[in-house]
């Protein structure tokens, strides 16, 4: 972790606060792809046997095997959903920790939720401005970034990719 001498909590630079940004916006997604993973997890695995997916992995291949490209193709899936698993947890944490009530509220209802922009303006009409409402998402997001980073999220993240 990278941080300036004496720096007790960080601030998230641009490009972290846009990761953010970017996985905030797929949370509900993810969310969603997870549940179907656990779900039907034994069909998925029927599928790639059975189906098209596994006949080739690499497209260069002139002969595959299928049910070695289809065991690959099935750890690939598990592995994506431990990813998901990992990033929506640490989202939720961080999302947890943001202490203004306002600026949770809005990431919730507009990220957690997953509600578009426009829902998010229509809920908070009555009682914050639309600028208002657009500060505490950009507070809220600002927030999470930065918890996330003093998790150590992001050089975790970097590692990885």
């Amino acid at each position: 972790m990278v941080w300036e001498q004496g720096e007790l909590f960080p601030t998230a630079s641009e490009q972290e606060i846009q990761r953010t940004k970017f996985l905030l916006g797929k949370y509900t997604k993810m969310l969603a792809l997870m549940k179907d993973f656990e779900n039907y997890e034994e069909e998925l695995k029927q599928v790639a046997i059975d189906g098209e997916a596994a006949r080739r992995v690499d497209q260069e291949d002139l002969h595959a095997d299928k049910t070695a490209n289809a065991t690959i193709l099935i750890e690939k899936q598990r592995w994506v959903y431990k990813q998901y698993q990992f990033y929506t947890q640490q989202i939720r944490r961080a999302w947890g920790l943001i202490q203004d009530p306002e600026a949770k509220q809005a990431v919730d209802y507009r990220y957690i939720q997953g509600y578009s922009y426009k829902e998010t303006l229509l809920f908070f009409r009555r009682s914050l401005s639309d600028s208002t409402i657009r500060r505490k998402i950009g507070e809220g997001m600002e927030s999470v970034a930065e918890s996330l980073k003093i998790m150590g999220f992001f050089e975790q993240y970097d590692e990885k990719f």
